[in-house]
């Protein structure tokens, strides 16, 4: 059976995100569209180029329409971040090009599984769900698996201890209501209380940092790329291959953590062949709960003030 993915958006995290598909996962077919026309002609023929070494694929420049038989659509198309705007910013700028982008994908016929990474990422995968029509766990967007990433980067600095060795996730929106699940924490098989290293106040600077690591890389090169492109690839690997795996990602939330909106929320998902298989409820503290709860409503503040028409 042929593996086909159609990726709308060929920026920095788009064609990265390409780049680290190949070199992990073999794809039959990969095409390319953004509304620069020429780029994804030439980022066609440049990835050509490392498929001696990965594998055969058919990589070219396409439309919409070529979503027809696709297995995955990946959406890294908006515009991006800029130094000082925060991810909510980007809503109503960005929910006119999601609109642009979910009508002809679905009218191609197209009946796979959508994989969002454009920001807000909670927002717009929550508007992919609606405007698609398509069964949630069909789906899925990048959610706080990158704040998880820094999360646990930091905690590994802190400690002087290998990344591998780190068991923790960020929770909720991905952006200014995020929340680090602290409590339920494990490095190095202990519990991070029991680490007397870290006080309340390193903790503090941890979120701090993680909340501005994104902001401080776009002040230094434009943009943040590698980490979420690399987050993209093991989704859609996962997706392509039927592997099981669990990530903190945007996921459909239907009564989970006592919530009651209709939305997608940050929080550990099991993804395979199917899309999404599982959202798990992981433990919280009363604390965290309180801040989970908090996200969602922000959340729904922002969804109630978008008009889809």
């Amino acid at each position: 059976m042929s593996r086909k993915v159609l990726l709308v958006g060929d920026g920095a995290v788009g064609s990265t995100f390409a780049n680290d598909l190949l070199l992990s996962t073999q794809v039959d077919e990969l095409v390319i569209t953004d509304v620069v026309k020429e780029r994804p002609i030439g980022d066609s023929m440049d990835l050509e180029d490392i498929t001696p070494f990965v594998g055969s694929c058919n990589i070219h420049a396409g439309e919409y329409a070529d979503a027809k038989d696709a297995d995955v659509v990946v959406i890294t198309a908006g515009i991006p971040r800029k130094p000082g705007e925060t991810r909510l910013d980007l809503v109503n700028k960005n929910v006119k090009i999601l609109k642009s982008i979910i009508q002809p994908v679905v009218e191609s016929g197209f009946n796979g599984i959508f994989v969002v990474s454009a920001n807000p990422v909670d927002i717009l995968t929550t508007l992919t769900q609606k405007l698609s029509g398509f069964p949630k766990n069909k789906v899925i967007g990048t959610g706080t698996s990158l704040d998880s990433a820094r999360l646990k980067v930091e905690l590994a600095k802190k400690l002087n201890l290998s990344v591998e060795s780190v068991n923790s996730i960020v929770l909720g929106e991905h952006g200014d209501t995020s929340f680090e699940n602290f409590d339920e924490t494990v490095v190095d098989g202990k519990p991070l209380s029991e680490y007397n290293e870290l006080n309340f106040s390193d903790l503090s600077n941890i979120e701090s940092d993680i909340r501005q690591k994104g902001g401080e890389i776009i002040k230094s090169k434009g943009a943040t790329f590698y980490g979420i492109a690399m987050m993209l690839a093991k989704i859609v690997s996962a997706i392509l291959e039927n592997n099981a795996i669990v990530l903190p990602l945007s996921a459909p939330i239907n009564g989970e953590y006592g919530i009651k909106h209709d939305l997608y929320l940050g929080t550990p998902t099991v993804i395979d062949g199917t899309g999404i298989s599982h959202v798990i409820e992981t433990k919280l503290s009363d604390k965290e709960l309180a801040k989970m709860v908090n996200s969602a409503d922000k959340m729904q503040e922002v969804l109630e003030g978008i008009e889809l028409n």
